[in-house]
């Protein structure tokens, strides 16, 4: 029988629980919350970010591509790693070969389960010898620790502890010139360093997920405040703007870069076989090092190499005067969502389905209506042209695409250093 002390603590450990399970604002929160005219909030990994800050994304995507966008993603899922074994361990986990990772070196890299298929991808930054930060989508905290048996390697889930900024687009250079103290212009694309930022210490990586030329920041979280407000003066005079989610799934697109749980289901997570996918049908056979001795999931993929590809992730530009044409026979002019998308539509050819794509948007400085889609091998060559359902006036027809290869946008200056 439970005495009242017992029941008391039993009701404190559920509260407890309980508001751990709440949405939280991230550090950021006391600004981007000010800033957000129509309260237009989405989950991301337990907190609440804004989706546009304006009524409309449409100033916010304009700002990544012309002038500089600021975006709060601290939540990324962050670990520390670090011990004696700290690269062996995450050689044998990631595709990419770590060794090779220099200090001061970021790796984008997707992992596998055993049989080949994408659980994650995020970046690797190796901030010094035996200590690296990895970055995931979705928690892998039990994953990494249960592969991790036996080596001298300690994995911290520093999500909470670490906050993140993106300052994206052409002026985000020049901005954090103003206030870092760092020297920047001969910061590699995937190189981080640290410093300050008006004194709060940091680290800065010319990282992104925006396509374009951009840094992200990262910092402890009682500096968040004043960071926010450091880069937004700084940026003033170059017209930064805070930016939501919406506009960087717009170009996030464009540069055709992979959103877990809408362009690929994580292999954990999938309820049937056909769900899963390898690096090499997700366009990512690049960061796969099959010359690596051992590594999760390496025998699956040599095997796929050999047989072949069943599918292959492509883009699929979608012809304006087609789109006319099939708006003009009930007599409108073309409809386009006002936002990315991201569900299932089906691609045909011959007369028949063979494939489906998983998100696209009209790109406004492209002028373009594009998509990511997943094809049948034999039917992914680029320049092919095949059919992309719409939905003209409730009935569904297919519009003309032309299957490219991506990125759909890709400026010079996003590699480029002065």
């Amino acid at each position: 029988m439970w005495g009242a002390g017992q029941a008391g603590k039993t009701s404190r450990a559920t509260a407890i629980l309980y508001l751990r399970s709440m949405l939280r604002g991230t550090p950021f929160h006391s600004r981007t919350s000010a800033l957000c005219q129509g309260q237009n909030w989405r989950r991301w990994a337990g907190y609440v970010v804004a989706s546009s800050y304006e009524l409309t994304h449409d100033r916010e995507y304009f700002a990544i591509r012309t002038t500089a966008a600021l975006i709060d993603v601290s939540p990324l899922h962050k670990y520390r790693i670090h011990g004696p074994d700290a690269a062996r361990f995450l050689d044998r986990v990631v595709t990419r070969d770590v060794p090779k990772c220099a200090v001061g070196q970021v790796m984008y890299t997707p992992w596998c389960d055993d049989a080949g298929k994408v659980l994650d991808d995020g970046t690797l930054a190796r901030l010094d010898e035996q200590r690296f930060r990895l970055t995931s989508a979705l928690p892998n905290l039990r994953w990494l620790c249960e592969n991790a048996a036996g080596m001298k390697v300690t994995i911290e889930d520093v999500s909470d502890s670490v906050c993140a900024l993106a300052l994206q687009g052409p002026a985000s250079r020049g901005i954090l010139k103003r206030v870092a103290d760092v020297e920047l212009d001969g910061l590699r694309f995937y190189r981080i360093t640290s410093g300050r930022v008006s004194g709060i210490p940091v680290e800065i990586s010319r990282t992104g997920y925006t396509g374009d030329l951009g840094y992200e920041i990262w910092a402890e979280p009682r500096h968040a405040g004043a960071l926010w407000d450091a880069l937004m003066e700084a940026g003033r005079p170059y017209g930064i703007t805070a930016c939501g989610m919406l506009a960087m799934d717009v170009a996030r697109i464009e540069a055709g870069l992979l959103l877990i749980q809408v362009d690929y289901i994580p292999a954990n997570r999938a309820l049937i076989e056909a769900q899963k996918s390898t690096p090499f049908e997700l366009a990512l056979g690049w960061t796969v090092k099959l010359e690596k001795e051992l590594f999760a999931g390496r025998r699956a993929l040599l095997e796929e190499q050999r047989r072949g590809l069943p599918w292959q992730l492509r883009g699929l530009e979608v012809q304006w005067d087609s789109l006319e044409r099939l708006y003009g026979e009930v007599g409108l002019p073309p409809v386009l969502p006002n936002i990315a998308w991201r569900t299932s539509v089906p691609v045909y050819a011959d007369g028949k389905q063979i494939g489906y794509a998983t998100s696209g948007a009209w790109s406004p400085i492209l002028k373009k209506y594009m998509a990511l889609a997943h094809l049948r091998s034999e039917y992914a060559q680029p320049g092919r042209i095949v059919g992309m359902e719409v939905t003209v006036e409730h009935r569904r027809k297919q519009a003309a695409a032309r299957i490219v290869q991506t990125p759909f946008f890709d400026p010079p200056r996003k590699r480029a250093t002065p």
